[in-house]
């Protein structure tokens, strides 16, 4: 039996259009995994590792080779300086990190901020805190998605503890601009709250979009933890390897919840990836080139069956409007596609609450997948005109 706090997170939108895409041999575009492996320096460095010995529990922390690797590579591309003993901790993937942080940091009775639509974990990890969730939201700006500062100010008040900050977002693929996360840092001073940021897309940017973590404003260090995951850095969402870094006050209240929660991570996958990290560079920036061909490729699909697209700037997703194509429910239309025309897709709906009228009619689609398949899924998806 599911206490009451978790009940309407009882399962996810991921698991029921995955367990969908398999029955009917869909290709899934709903759920946001690469078809194609990271780099083999990495997987070959996981299994030496194997082979070495490297076996049993590492440090609860993280290994120190990850942890160092994670920390340089953060002052490589955002300026920003952490120790790697008490400032990095490593974690089963990015949904860990979140959970932990709001776990380790909310108290019963505080409130969270999260920006609409968001990942679908963020209500969960809110509800499972105790905490009170309060949104503000994301709105259509021309050919873009901003973040709307009027609801972001009612969403503060003085029992506002965190802010869960996502950029490039999921799911509208968005990068969110300076000026909006200036917005978002000035109610975190005004409100003495902290900033919990989800930058696990922070490569994946587009067409000369650079993404700004909201960790170098000015202020904004020593109250923000900042996640990321090799998962989407390097392909490897399989491994579930990921990490925060913030002040050393922060990262002990997160790693205080996290303990309990899976205590350590896999000793070779850190190894593999902490190698990646150190000298796969060249590897990683060929993955935002590729990332936006197939971006590119899925655009050229969508708009030319007749979706109403918001072409992402950042991420693995595209924003479609199935309305044009006489859709009229798109939560139900998604549950319908991979049995009608073997694609399947995520609707909005879940990751939506309190504006949720303003999204219902939204789907999202993944373009993470080799060029061959995102040809066959065009050719399902212009089933649809008939």
């Amino acid at each position: 039996m599911t206490v009451r706090r978790l009940r309407p997170h009882a399962t996810t939108i991921f698991s029921e259009v995955s367990q969908l895409a398999t029955r009917f041999d869909a290709i899934n575009l709903g759920q946001g995994f690469p078809d194609t492996d990271g780099p083999e320096s990495m997987i070959e460095a996981a299994a030496r590792a194997m082979r070495e010995g490297h076996n049993q529990y590492p440090p609860g922390i993280g290994t120190p080779e990850l942890r160092r690797a994670a920390a340089d590579h953060e002052t490589a591309h955002t300026g920003l300086v952490h120790d790697p003993d008490t400032e990095v901790l490593v974690t089963v993937g990015a949904t860990e990190a979140i959970a932990a942080a709001v776990v380790g940091l909310v108290e019963y009775d505080d409130e969270v901020v999260v920006i609409e639509p968001y990942y679908d974990s963020y209500a969960a990890t809110v509800a499972m805190a105790g905490a009170t969730r309060r949104a503000a939201r994301m709105v259509r700006s021309g050919g873009e998605f901003r973040l709307d500062v009027d609801s972001l100010r009612d969403a503060f008040s003085p029992r506002t503890r965190a802010v869960l900050v996502n950029s490039p977002h999921n799911p509208t693929g968005a990068v969110l601009p300076r000026e909006d996360l200036e917005q978002i840092a000035a109610l975190c001073h005004e409100f003495d709250a902290i900033a919990i940021s989800d930058e696990v897309y922070a490569h994946l940017t587009y067409d000369g979009v650079e993404h700004v973590s909201i960790a170098t404003l000015p202020g904004m260090a020593e109250r923000t933890l900042r996640i990321s995951s090799a998962g989407k850095l390097l392909n490897c969402t399989g491994w579930k390897i990921g990490w925060l870094t913030g002040p050393a006050d922060l990262v002990a209240g997160a790693r205080t919840a996290r303990q309990y929660m899976s205590f350590t991570v896999a000793s070779p996958l850190q190894l593999g990836v902490a190698h990646a990290l150190r000298h796969e560079q060249e590897w990683i920036a060929t993955l935002r080139q590729d990332m936006q061909v197939r971006r590119d490729q899925l655009v050229d699909t969508l708009s030319g069956v007749g979706f109403d697209l918001v072409v992402a700037q950042g991420t693995y997703f595209l924003t479609a409007d199935p309305r044009p194509l006489g859709v009229t429910d798109a939560a139900a239309w998604c549950l319908e596609l991979p049995e009608r025309i073997g694609v399947a897709a995520v609707p909005f709906a879940p990751f939506t609450d309190a504006f949720s009228a303003e999204w219902s009619h939204l789907v999202r689609f993944a373009f993470c997948k080799r060029p061959e398949v995102l040809d066959e899924a065009g050719r399902r998806l212009r089933a649809l005109q008939e």
